[in-house]
């Protein structure tokens, strides 16, 4: 069975190249027969889940950050798939600004400093919740010309996307003193008719999570990248998600990213 995966909103975007991978990981464990394609064209977020809601056949299945709303108008497979790291978040800023979050002591130090985020990102209310300044933006590349051109100060970014943004523009930084955190995860979501394909995508990624499978994907991808990070020397600011549902599965334990495993990865 053919299944659609969405290309990424731009042809220098690699963030879904995970994503794509863990799919196809849990597909050929689930005992079904599934060959994944992505979509013709690159879509924005929404674009992507529009169609996806529409039942039009463009895509079968997204793999996004999740939010209240999400979970209402699709169905989500509720394991994460980077294990909650979409939620550490490090600041990409100017390199003639590299300095800029060094005093940063609190959420509240925070708050004089601009920063933007996609205007259809959950991560736009998430920190707009705590009482940062975030203006919205219309699509990804957008964040990276607002930093460039002075417009904003700085752009939180996922521990697993920022070393790539950060290479692609030489003229940005990445901030070594502070790292965000708020509960959140990016899941699978198929329209809620799509019941097979959901609970497909399920059965392999709990056998995957079984078999080691799963974790050894995530740190083949973001292993190198963690310990880069360097968390150890960074005060860590926790926020508050007002997004998340109480089916989030934050019981589980072996579901989620911690600092602590990272001495198991040396």
């Amino acid at each position: 069975m053919l299944v659609r995966y969405p290309r990424a909103e731009g042809i220098d975007d690699e963030r879904g190249e995970y994503g794509l991978a863990l799919l196809r990981l849990a597909l050929a464990k689930s005992g079904g027969q599934y060959r994944v394609e992505l979509s013709p064209l690159n879509m924005q977020q929404n674009r992507a889940l529009v169609e996806l809601r529409s039942g039009s056949g463009r895509i079968d299945i997204v793999g996004t950050m999740t939010s209240a709303e999400r979970e209402r108008l699709l169905l989500p497979i509720r394991i994460p798939m980077t294990r909650g790291l979409i939620g550490w978040r490090i600041g990409l800023l100017r390199a003639d600004h590299k300095e800029l979050l060094r005093d940063v002591r609190t959420v509240d130090d925070l708050k004089r400093f601009s920063t933007a985020q996609g205007h259809d990102w959950p991560d736009l209310q998430i920190l707009r919740h705590s009482g940062l300044s975030v203006y919205p933006i219309a699509i990804y590349s957008g964040l990276f010309g607002m930093l460039k051109a002075n417009r904003i100060d700085w752009a939180p970014r996922s521990a697993n996307e920022i070393w790539a943004e950060a290479q692609r523009y030489p003229e940005l930084a990445i901030d070594t003193h502070i790292v965000l955190h708020y509960p959140t995860a990016d899941y699978f979501f198929v329209n809620r008719n799509n019941l097979a394909l959901a609970e497909a995508v399920r059965t392999g990624l709990e056998a995957a999570l079984a078999d080691g499978s799963f974790e050894r994907l995530f740190y083949l991808y973001y292993g190198r990248l963690l310990r880069q990070a360097g968390f150890e020397h960074r005060l860590v600011i926790e926020l508050p998600n007002p997004l998340l549902t109480s089916q989030t599965p934050l019981a589980r334990k072996e579901l989620w990213f911690t600092l602590d495993e990272l001495k198991r990865y040396p």
